[in-house]
């Protein structure tokens, strides 16, 4: 079974891209597994260039076939912030729940109509030598809703309201999740280059 390494600490989004992907021969593994403790420095100014940043030097420290994401909450009333520095809006030390309050009161004399927002993700797919095997992007379209509603997901899901739902992010099953998610529409676009590489027992 072929290794994959999932650059990220957060035992959540392996768990996501496990299950998204579970018909596929892959043991997915986290950093935490692999025992990386150092992050990459995302000092890219787009979710691609961190992406790629990421995905080389894990790949490299590992020498693991390595898929990284970087992904974003890009607001129009805050002219598409946090953007690429979703992860650490606000400062750091934040929890989440501080995250997302924080950008709550930013926008909170914003009308509901106005507070159109979409979450946008790239990923990257790496071989130990550096090389780019694969890329897509995906992105939701939503708004940033009045309050937080809903306690599954994690990070922004409680305040992304889907008007296509009529609940947040977090409300939604993780299967309904995985289908319209940026993540999970970044991923079924890399599906097709993933299984050829299997087939061609890459890593």
């Amino acid at each position: 079974m072929t290794k994959l390494l999932v650059a990220t600490h957060n035992k959540g989004k392996v768990v996501e891209f496990a299950e998204m992907l579970a018909d596929l021969e892959i043991e997915w593994l986290g950093l935490d597994d692999v025992g990386v403790m150092q992050d990459v420095e995302e000092s890219g100014t787009t979710f691609r260039e961190n992406s790629v940043l990421k995905a080389r030097a894990y790949a490299a420290e590992t020498g693991l076939l390595t898929l990284a994401d970087d992904y974003g909450l890009e607001v129009d009333a805050l002219d598409g912030a946090p953007g690429v520095y979703t992860a650490r809006y606000g400062g750091v030390g934040l929890t989440a729940v501080q995250r997302y309050q924080k950008l709550l009161t930013a926008i909170q004399h914003v009308p509901e109509p106005q507070r159109a927002a979409r979450f946008r993700c790239v990923i990257v797919l790496a071989a130990p030598d550096g090389t780019i095997l694969g890329e897509s992007e995906g992105v939701c379209e939503g708004r940033i809703a009045l309050a937080p509603v809903g306690d599954g997901g994690f990070g922004y899901d409680p305040i992304f309201y889907l008007p296509t739902h009529q609940q947040t992010m977090a409300q939604l099953s993780p299967a309904e999740k995985h289908k319209i998610s940026h993540r999970g529409r970044a991923v079924q676009a890399i599906v097709p280059r993933l299984r050829a590489l299997l087939r061609s027992d890459i890593g």
